[in-house]
């Protein structure tokens, strides 16, 4: 009953969200209609040319501002922007291809279709943004004015960019290299996954083209040509490994360094330096380095043959069971020092008291942990929780470098290994098999478990559920 509550509310709050939207946009049209109906002659001319009104008022810097906007809008989409929109619903049609006089005819180029088109895209809502904020600072002007009050100067207007707007002006590269260097491969990638891009469909050589939602459809296949089982097993692992990634560390971690500042421990402090070594040594070496050592002709196996405990090596890295055990056990050798670091501070914060409490009353050291440092542990570091099984579910480091998602197995497809996380899966996808369009769809999906992951455990999360629960 509880559970259908809960459904409801977050349903009712999701069309509560979709009628205000809807409201704001019908706002906002009014309050543009007004604007034109009882603006004057200057604000209706800003209509059509942005900045005219705020040059007319000697507002120099917001007009060159505006105005430049608005060319520099002209000129892109009447030099580049118009020619690829024309072609997004094909991606282009012309092959590159010979000429009866044995000249080479570059045809269109769909990679570039792709991007320049969502790219002309964003910059025409980017525009139709900034056009609004003229609007609305004409508005915003003539009310002024109305009421007695002086305009902002040029040189005012400038002060503020480094006065109350500084954090616009300082903001505004990065959020410009986030939107060139994030943003706008995301929305490409998303588009990709809509497409047939792959080995045979290449620009400039071939073109590519949309075929809705097929590639997803293929994902979820079982049949022959499918990725459906593929898909799961992988799924099924990264689930997996990210549970005992998280956990194992987490509480291995937790006992070594409760074990470490147990009174009477010896070298406290060499135990803690041996152990934040393996911090220190690069995981590009370390992890290669081990790699090798579990070969079939590595150290371990050479060494046991040796000393005639085995009589043939021991299948460590070609043996999916193998493999995946390693692989969590080794995790565990990389992860334990930075947990046992943050327990380390973390226990020294438990009160004492509460022990000292818990001991009169008679209490066992199992029964204090489970009442009084598991509880303060979660509590705290819950977020932190959170944020390492997400981190685990794109672990690609300790993966790649260890075992390479290796052993094959015939029963996998698209060049999927026994310990391939969905993360190095969409690596191979793209690199060893040049299938963008199915890296692109499992990218999409790894960002849907990850994000459904987080937003579920972050609810639940008793730090943030009760921020002063734990006293």
């Amino acid at each position: 009953m509880k559970e259908m509550e809960k459904n409801s509310g977050i349903f009712k709050k999701a069309g509560s969200a979709i009628v205000n939207f809807f409201k704001w946009i019908g706002t906002d049209l009014k309050e543009i209609g007004t604007t034109f109906v009882k603006g004057d002659w200057k604000t209706r001319v800003s209509f059509l040319i942005m900045g005219f009104g705020q040059l007319m008022h000697k507002q120099y810097a917001r007009f060159v501002a505006l105005f430049g906007v608005e060319l520099l809008f002209i000129y892109y989409m009447l030099t580049s922007g118009v020619t690829y929109l024309k072609d997004i619903t094909t991606l282009g049609t012309k092959k590159t291809g010979w000429n009866a006089d044995g000249t080479l005819s570059y045809g269109d180029n769909s990679f570039f279709i792709l991007l320049f088109s969502i790219l002309s895209i964003i910059v025409i809502f980017t525009f139709i943004l900034l056009w609004r904020i003229n609007v609305r600072q004409n508005r915003e002007r003539q009310i002024l004015l109305e009421q007695g009050k002086k305009l902002a100067t040029t040189k005012q207007d400038l002060h503020s960019l480094l006065d109350e707007n500084f954090d616009k002006t300082l903001l505004a590269l990065p959020f410009v290299g986030v939107f060139i260097f994030t943003v706008l491969p995301i929305i490409f990638m998303i588009c990709v996954a809509f497409t047939n891009y792959d080995y045979n469909h290449q620009a400039p050589a071939s073109l590519f083209t949309w075929v809705g939602i097929e590639n997803f459809k293929n994902l979820i296949s079982v049949g022959a040509s499918g990725f459906g089982k593929t898909f799961g097993k992988v799924l099924s692992w990264t689930l997996v490994w990210a549970f005992f990634a998280t956990f194992l560390n987490y509480f291995l971690g937790m006992g070594v360094a409760m074990l470490i500042n147990k009174k009477g421990i010896k070298f406290k402090k060499m135990w803690r330096t041996i152990l934040v070594m393996t911090i220190a040594v690069p995981q590009f070496v370390s992890l290669l380095y081990v790699s090798k050592m579990f070969a079939a002709d590595g150290l371990i196996n050479s060494y046991l043959m040796k000393w005639g405990w085995i009589e043939r090596a021991i299948p460590f890295w070609t043996d999916p069971t193998y493999a995946k055990v390693l692989v969590i056990a080794l995790n565990c050798w990389i992860g334990i020092p930075y947990l046992m670091l943050i327990a380390t501070g973390l226990l020294m914060n438990i009160p004492e008291d509460l022990y000292e409490s818990a001991r009169i009353d008679g209490a066992n050291a199992w029964q204090m942990f489970r009442k009084i440092t598991l509880p303060y542990m979660l509590f705290v570091t819950g977020p932190y929780l959170l944020t390492q099984f997400t981190g685990n579910l794109n672990n690609f480091n300790v993966i790649y470098l260890l075992s390479g998602g290796g052993p094959q197995s015939m029963e996998l497809t698209g060049s999927a290994g026994s310990t391939d996380l969905l993360v190095t899966w969409l690596y191979k996808m793209t690199v060893n098999n040049t299938d963008y369009k199915m890296a692109a769809v499992i990218g999409i999906m790894v960002f849907v478990v990850t994000a459904v992951i987080s937003l579920v455990v972050y609810n639940i999360l008793p730090s943030v559920k009760d921020e002063e629960g734990f006293q």
